[in-house]
């Protein structure tokens, strides 16, 4: 059967999302048409994330929907877990194809084969192609444009499968990127530049240039309005790059700098880079510099070996920092990391409770934030929802009049909402 409809459902974080924009515009080169729906696809595509044991039950409860709400559906797998897992998710009834992240190019060639393997995967690490979304598919029905500048990671966090399924660190090259910006600039009021390790961009470039070489010359050589940076690395925020966030209104005022721990000893058995004094200069260094910005994390709970007292140190280090907001994660056991062979692991039911105390932590954090914006006037961009905006120090904005999507503004606050912000309302004075 001739595969002429297509449906893609992404995974997991920004350079997923991306991947899968990727794919689709590698599928409608073919020929093939896209579509909303399970029941209207005849191709059925998961591009999945693997980082949790949470995100891999997510992906086998889509696949058994799929099979409810189209049995006819051609499945294809493909992404992190696939590149972890092939012969799981081939064992999973009505996948028809697994193809990991070392053969996401050939998708095109691989479903319209005569006659096909089930599985396609092969040594990531051997992976040189970049895989970037046409201009066309870079958006998809986003306001706010993902365009993924690097890829893969070549550190070693015992935690962390992600090396495994996505390679080493490797950028795209600067032209491309300056072509894309230069394209989308024309379409869209804010660019969200991702990645895997973002904060790595250049190193295999042997150009000489790092993220912050490569914002400012964004920045001059292009007419783009705002740069977002998604999350990089609290040590590749250099004061060369939180300086420049600081000093152009072109950048958002936004910095999102994984944590994972605020105990010494617990990141030196997850083998990050840093301890609690070095990410704490950096933050203060931005905190002092964007007095306004956002300011997040990701942090883990229940890391093997963690102790009531390493906890408290996290808990204690996480609440005097300037956070705005958290993502709290509970540790999950990744088959081939370091961690998962560890002895000591932490009882679930321990590992939840201490996701409830930070992320309640985070959510007072959050409302203190919003509560100091009342009567401020923030630069926003409208999204898809003409009653809603983000603003630069990523705050949602309840509108008080509808505008269209895509709209850089600057608006005046009125009041705290449940989840964010709403703007003032201003009447017209009768004569």
């Amino acid at each position: 059967m001739s595969i002429r409809r297509f449906v893609v459902h992404n995974f997991g974080c920004r350079a997923a999302q991306a991947d899968g924009a990727a794919v689709e515009g590698l599928l409608r080169k073919q020929g093939l048409t896209s579509v909303a729906t399970n029941a209207e696809a005849e191709l059925v595509v998961l591009n999945t994330c693997t980082v949790t044991a949470t995100a891999d039950d997510e992906v086998r409860q889509i696949v058994r929907r799929v099979r409810r709400e189209n049995p006819e559906a051609r499945i294809l797998v493909t992404g992190c877990y696939a590149q972890r897992a092939p012969e799981e998710l081939a064992a999973l009834p009505g996948v028809e194809w697994v193809i990991g992240n070392s053969h996401k190019t050939q998708i095109p060639d691989l479903i319209s084969a005569p006659y096909h393997s089930q599985i396609h995967v092969g040594d990531i690490f051997a992976q040189q192609e970049f895989l970037s979304a046409p201009i066309e598919d870079a958006a998809g029905d986003r306001s706010r444009p993902n365009l993924k500048i690097q890829d893969g990671c070549s550190n070693r966090c015992s935690f962390c499968i992600i090396p495994s399924v996505r390679g080493r660190s490797r950028s795209a090259p600067i032209e491309s990127i300056l072509d894309q910006v230069r394209q989308l600039s024309t379409r869209y009021k804010e660019i969200v530049l991702s990645g895997i390790n973002l904060g790595r961009w250049g190193r295999d470039l042997h150009a000489g240039m790092r993220l912050a070489d490569l914002v400012k010359l964004l920045l001059d050589e292009t007419s783009v309005e705002r740069l977002r940076l998604s999350s990089v690395e609290p040590m590749d925020f250099s004061d060369e790059l939180l300086h420049l966030m600081a000093t152009t209104p072109r950048i958002a005022q936004h910095v999102h700098a994984p944590l994972q721990s605020g105990s010494d000893s617990v990141l030196k058995r997850m083998r990050r880079k840093y301890r609690t004094r070095h990410y704490e200069d950096r933050i203060a260094k931005a905190r002092a510099w964007m007095p306004d910005a956002a300011i997040g994390a990701d942090v883990m709970v229940g890391f093997p070996g963690e102790t009531e007292t390493e906890f408290e140190e996290s808990r204690a280090f996480i609440e005097r920092m300037p956070f705005t907001y958290l993502h709290v994660f509970t540790y999950s056991e990744r088959p081939g990391t370091e961690a998962a062979a560890a002895a000591d692991h932490v009882p679930m039911p321990v590992r939840k409770q201490r996701n409830r105390v930070l992320r309640e932590l985070a959510a007072a954090k959050n409302l203190a934030f919003r509560q100091s914006m009342p009567g401020r006037t923030l630069s926003v961009v409208t999204l898809d929802h003409n009653h809603s905006a983000l603003s630069s120090n990523y705050l949602k904005v309840e509108l008080a009049t509808p505008r269209p999507a895509n709209v850089l503004l600057d608006i005046s606050i009125q009041a705290v909402t449940d989840q964010g912000l709403r703007e003032r309302a201003f009447f017209p004075v009768l004569q």
